[in-house]
């Protein structure tokens, strides 16, 4: 439905280029051994995913809005809304916040190379 967007890139761990490959080795982001894997180039139409060393740095910058923005509301909900204790509010975001660093990561990686890449219907169509 949203094939040839940044979305669909995005949601679907697909190559930024032409939306056939995997960007990640493998889709979950819970395989603890491999979350953090990335194909060095797209094995569908060969777009290389690291530009230059450390060209992912800035996407830290994302996943450290992901995880404020997941605190913020947690404790407004939570604290604010609901009135409960701040202790348990805090051990259940710090948990909480550990459980989505890897989709953070993978989100943030594929938003950051999505910023600076386009989708190329003419290379898509003649990948594989």
């Amino acid at each position: 439905m949203f094939k040839g967007t940044k979305l669909y890139s995005v949601f679907n761990n697909k190559c930024p280029v032409c939306h056939k490959g995997d960007f990640f080795e493998v889709n979950s982001a819970y395989d603890l051994k491999k979350f953090d894997v990335m194909h060095t180039k797209c094995p569908s139409c060969g777009e290389r995913y690291e530009k230059e060393p450390g060209y992912f740095t800035g996407s830290m910058y994302i996943s450290y809005a992901f995880m404020v923005a997941f605190m913020v509301t947690c404790f407004v909900g939570f604290v604010g809304i609901f009135d409960f204790d701040i202790y348990y509010v805090l051990i259940g975001v710090i948990i909480g916040m550990i459980l989505f660093v890897p989709v953070f990561f993978r989100l943030a990686r594929l938003i950051w190379i999505n910023l600076f890449v386009d989708y190329n219907k003419s290379i898509a169509e003649k990948s594989k």
